[in-house]
């Protein structure tokens, strides 16, 4: 599994012209919020996406070397298969190592179930969607987790 985490002010993302999930970190009294991309390969699990999303909400990369935890900050999840692209050979990405939908999408949901368990607000892209992401990155900070 591989999560690309932002550092943002704000973020949504907009399926059809509907904004689906989003994140105010302001609204909430937090400086900050996460927007998390998440990459499901062929080997992850549950227990794969629960150690990830622990280890993203207690991630020192807000105001003062602070986490997500310590200052109650909003979490945006997003599928995001294209994190196992292989650009290795040619000039059109394998996915390939990318996990296929029904493997992917109950882990990407594990992930962000993780993250509420934890205390963490979470809202959420639409998994096989075309999504519209956007953001402002504050720093901007980002940063890979894998496991």
């Amino acid at each position: 599994m591989r999560v690309l985490v932002q550092r943002v002010k704000s973020a949504q993302v907009v399926v059809d012209d509907e904004v689906v999930g989003r994140i105010d970190p302001a609204a909430s009294g937090a400086p900050h919020g996460l927007l998390a991309l998440v990459g499901v390969t062929h080997d992850d699990t549950p227990a794969t996406a629960k150690s990830l999303a622990d280890k993203l909400f207690r991630l020192r990369i807000l105001d003062g070397q602070r986490s997500a935890a310590d200052l109650n900050a909003p979490v945006l999840v997003v599928s995001q298969f294209t994190l196992y692209a292989d650009t290795a050979k040619g000039r059109r990405p394998s996915w390939s190592a990318a996990a296929p939908g029904p493997i992917a999408e109950p882990l990407v949901e594990a992930f962000a179930t993780a993250l509420r368990d934890l205390g963490a607000t979470v809202a959420t892209g639409r998994f096989g969607a075309h999504m519209e992401v956007s953001l402002i990155n504050d720093g901007p900070v980002t940063i890979l987790l894998e496991q």
